[in-house]
C-alpha cells in the first residue's frame, strides 16, 4: 500500500485499510483521475493481507458523484470510457475478498450514492443524505441505478431515480441502502465496530462467501442453489472449514 496518490489518502491500521476520498474542494467528485486512483487502491487492498476495507471521504460531503467538469464536451467514445472506468471501480469493490464498509457523512449523490450501494456494508451519520438526482435534470442516473436497484426494492429505486429527490439517513436505512445511522460523533466508532464484526472468523471462508453471494444473487432460485451447493461443498474442504468443525466438536476456539 505504498503508492503515491493525489486524489485519495490510503492508511493501514493493523489489518484494516482505509481509503479516503480527499478532494473536499471538489466535493469528492469522481473525475477520471480520482476513479483511477480509487481503482488502484482497492486492487492493492484486495491483493494485501488486510482483513477489511473502509471507504470514507474528507470534507463536507461523502461524494457528489461524477465530476461534470471532467465530462464537459466529451464525445461518445470518451463518455463510454469514463463510465466503463466507473463500472470497473464498482465491480472491483465487490470482487476483492475483504468486506468493504462505506463510512458516509454529508451528501452521497449520483455516482457517490452508487459507491454506497456498491459497498458490502454502509454506516451513515445522522446528517447524511442520499440522492440520484439525474431524474430531475437532463441526464438520467442509469449506471448508478445498477447498484442502487440491486440494493433497495424496485419501487424505492425508481422513486429515487425518477424524482431525483434526496432521502435522509433514517430513510436510507429503512429502505436498505445503508445498514445503520449513528450520531456524527459516533460514525468512526460505529464503522469500526461493524467492520470488526464483519471480519471475524476465517478470512478465506469469508472471501469465498462474499464472491459467491454476488455471483448468485441475480440468478433464478434453482440456478442459485445449484451454484451455491457447489461453492459450499468445495469450501467445506478448505483448512479453515475443517478447523471450524473440529473446534466446534471439541468445544474450543478455532485457530484460523
Amino acid at each position: 500500500m505504498d503508492a503515491s496518490y493525489e486524489c485519495i489518502l490510503v492508511d493501514r491500521a493493523d489489518d484494516v485499510v482505509t481509503i479516503t476520498m480527499n478532494l473536499p474542494q471538489r466535493r469528492n467528485s469522481l473525475s477520471r483521475a480520482h476513479m483511477t486512483e480509487l481503482l488502484d487502491a482497492f486492487r492493492r487492498a484486495g491483493e494485501s493481507d488486510a482483513r477489511g476495507v473502509i471507504l470514507a471521504g474528507n470534507g463536507p460531503v461523502f461524494s457528489a458523484g461524477h465530476d461534470f467538469a471532467d465530462m464537459a464536451g466529451a464525445d461518445l467514445a470518451a463518455m463510454r470510457s469514463l463510465l466503463r472506468l466507473c463500472t470497473e471501480l464498482m465491480t472491483t469493490m465487490q470482487a476483492i475478498p475483504q468486506p468493504v464498509v462505506a463510512r458516509v457523512h454529508g451528501l452521497a449523490t449520483a455516482a457517490g450514492c452508487q459507491l454506497v450501494a456498491t459497498a458490502d456494508l454502509a454506516v451513515a451519520s445522522e446528517d447524511a443524505a442520499f440522492a440520484v438526482p439525474g431524474g430531475k435534470g437532463g441526464w438520467f442516473c442509469t449506471t448508478p441505478m445498477v447498484a442502487v436497484g440491486r440494493t433497495v426494492s424496485r419501487k424505492r429505486a425508481l422513486e429515487l431515480a425518477m424524482t431525483g429527490d434526496a432521502i435522509d439517513a433514517p430513510t436510507a436505512a429503512d429502505w436498505g441502502l445503508i445498514n445503520r445511522v449513528v450520531p456524527a460523533d459516533e460514525l468512526g466508532a460505529a464503522t469500526d465496530d461493524l467492520l470488526r464484526r464483519a471480519t471475524r472468523g476465517s478470512a478465506a471462508s469469508k472471501a469465498i462467501g462474499k464472491q459467491a453471494f454476488y455471483a448468485q444473487i441475480d440468478l433464478d432460485q434453482p440456478k442459485a442453489y445449484a451454484y451455491a451447493v457447489e461453492v459450499m461443498a468445495a469450501a467445506s474442504q478448505i483448512d479453515d472449514a475443517r478447523e471450524g468443525v473440529a473446534a466446534f466438536l471439541e468445544k474450543r476456539a478455532p485457530k484460523f
